[in-house]
């Protein structure tokens, strides 16, 4: 799913089918390390998806620079949450300490 939202940057539809993908497979996941990074990956998502919308409505109802600022600053977030969650994977460990 990490790869998912990744390549999410060059072909965007991929993103969609990560989120789908998190709310269909969570309850196989449940009470394993998985779950703490879905949880991740799902709020990466929404949130992401939530500054994006403001930073293009911003764009075009204000400030073009403030609005396309929020852009950016959104797709560098989201880039370090996949980055982050993809290598606490690779070392087994989970996304929130307990």
């Amino acid at each position: 799913i990490y790869a998912l939202y990744g390549a999410s940057y060059f072909v965007g539809i991929t993103a969609l089918v990560a989120i789908i993908l998190n709310y269909l497979k969570r309850d196989e996941v449940a009470g394993t390390l998985l779950e703490s990074h879905f949880r991740w990956q799902k709020n990466t998502f929404w949130y992401g998806l939530l500054w994006g919308v403001i930073g293009v409505i911003g764009a075009i109802l204000t400030l073009f620079v403030i609005g396309i600022g929020i852009v950016i600053a959104d797709l560098v977030w989201i880039l370090y949450r996949i980055v982050k969650g993809w290598l606490n994977l690779s070392e087994n460990k989970p996304m929130y300490a307990n």
